[in-house]
């Protein structure tokens, strides 16, 4: 950040009094500028015993598999988030969705918490996002073809859930990936 959305003065990075972290401060206006994670929401789509996951058409990660899910908009819950992010990328509908897993991701400074829920139907689409949707059997799901390991989490987390029909919130954080060394 390099000026201030209030009064268009540059900013300057400091410790403001009374916090303990660096934050972008006008100098002009005072104003602080707070910047916190962003918050991914979605579903694990199901019909019957299959799972419905969407290739996606942008990047990061074109061409891989995902869950549906996206980023929460101001001005809806995260329950609200997960149904239109499905929608959107889908074209599918969902109810009786039960949070299931909230991973935190703090090397990207991201939350994802995906919810269980029914299909509605199985009237589902490539939204604008995706370049086909499809539903997997667990056997069949394109476990190296996965987008993210959020999703991957999910799904295994899911799949053993489903074998004792217990499905617990699970809550973790996923580490940034190991770099490999320079050589």
């Amino acid at each position: 950040m390099k000026f201030c959305s209030q009064c268009g003065n540059p900013v300057t990075q400091r410790i403001p009094e009374g916090d303990s972290r660096l934050r972008f401060v006008c100098d002009t206006c005072h104003a602080i500028h707070y910047q916190n994670p962003n918050i991914v929401a979605g579903c694990v789509p199901t019909w019957g015993s299959k799972v419905l996951l969407c290739r996606r058409a942008i990047e990061p990660r074109r061409g891989y598999w995902t869950l549906p899910a996206g980023f929460m908009e101001n001005g809806e819950t995260i329950e609200q988030a997960a149904v239109r992010e499905t929608a959107e990328e889908a074209c599918a509908r969902v109810r009786n969705l039960s949070i299931y897993t909230l991973i935190d991701v703090p090397h990207i400074s991201q939350v994802h918490v995906f919810f269980r829920a029914e299909l509605v139907d199985e009237d589902f689409a490539a939204g604008p996002e995706s370049l086909e949707v499809k539903l997997f059997e667990e056997a069949d799901i394109p476990w190296d073809e996965l987008a993210f390991r959020t999703v991957g989490r999910t799904l295994e987390y899911f799949y053993a859930d489903r074998r004792s029909e217990d499905y617990p919130v699970r809550c973790e954080s996923i580490p940034p990936l190991a770099q490999p060394a320079n050589t």
